[in-house]
């Protein structure tokens, strides 16, 4: 796995979470589609868990396929309500509306 998690690697999935628009989220699949690592959603979380100690990168806008919050992150919510994006009633972002299309 410390052959997976190299410093390249990481900085290339933290540039795409760098290039979401402020009041735009994408999933942790997207973000690993667009990295070519198309089966490693969890792999894109672990490294987002890490993102502090490589910089400052807007992981606030990355949420699960379903517009889910990450759990344990408290200020993610208050950080995407600044931004503009609303959440629905059961506390998810509405990934039709807020959805980047990567582009």
């Amino acid at each position: 796995m410390n052959r997976i998690l190299d410093e390249a690697l990481v900085y290339e999935i933290l540039s795409v979470v760098d290039e979401i628009p402020a009041g735009r989220v994408a999933s942790y699949g997207q973000i690993a589609r667009l990295t070519g690592r198309d089966k490693n959603a969890r792999l894109v979380g672990k490294i987002l868990g890490m993102a502090e100690y490589y910089g400052d990168y807007p992981c606030h806008r990355v949420v699960n396929h379903a517009g889910r919050l990450a759990p344990g992150f408290a200020a993610q919510k208050r950080l995407l309500m600044e931004e503009g994006v609303e959440l629905k009633a059961n506390g998810c972002v509405d990934m039709k509306k807020y959805g980047w299309d990567g582009d």
